[in-house]
């Protein structure tokens, strides 16, 4: 048994720097919710999450308040958080809030717009859902001032 406890000790040390789960967006922080960047797009610079995917609004919603719950939800999923969002690259700090959700969760906003991801997006730059019609209104990318790109690329993957 002496032999194999520096063995253990080496196992756990190396789970241990790991983490647990792999899953989280970025290593936990003290009251830290996720972190919203800035990413250069063939849209140009946009928001992205802390894992460098685009972040999108919903014309449908109001200045704080989703109207995306339910089918809309699984399609675009929201960005939620535990914590306060904090700003990175040219994202604005000041621009970031939060907003209650219908099912009492905390979603992510930006100038006001409740943020989210998009399903069909599977890679850091994908821009899939930009211009996209949708659950009643269109979805654009987020720049960093909290306005739509000024590009615009026809899509239109209906949903």
């Amino acid at each position: 048994m002496n032999r194999l406890l520096p063995l253990v000790l080496a196992a756990g040390l190396l789970l241990g720097a790991c983490g647990g789960d792999g899953g989280d967006e970025e290593a936990p922080q003290p009251g830290g919710g996720p972190t919203v960047s800035t990413a250069d797009t063939d849209l140009g610079e946009i928001l992205v999450d802390g894992k460098g995917m685009t972040v999108y609004l919903f014309e449908k919603d109001g200045p704080g308040t989703s109207r995306c719950d339910g089918a809309c939800a699984r399609v675009w999923p929201p960005l939620l958080t535990k914590g306060e969002p904090r700003a990175g690259g040219d994202a604005d700090e000041a621009l970031l809030g939060t907003t209650k959700r219908g099912d009492g969760s905390a979603q992510v906003t930006y100038d006001g717009h409740p943020l989210y991801r998009f399903v069909k997006d599977s890679a850091p730059g994908d821009v899939n859902g930009n211009e996209v019609e949708g659950f009643g209104a269109e979805w654009y990318a987020v720049t960093p001032a909290g306005g739509k790109p000024q590009e615009e690329t026809g899509q239109n993957n209906g949903y």
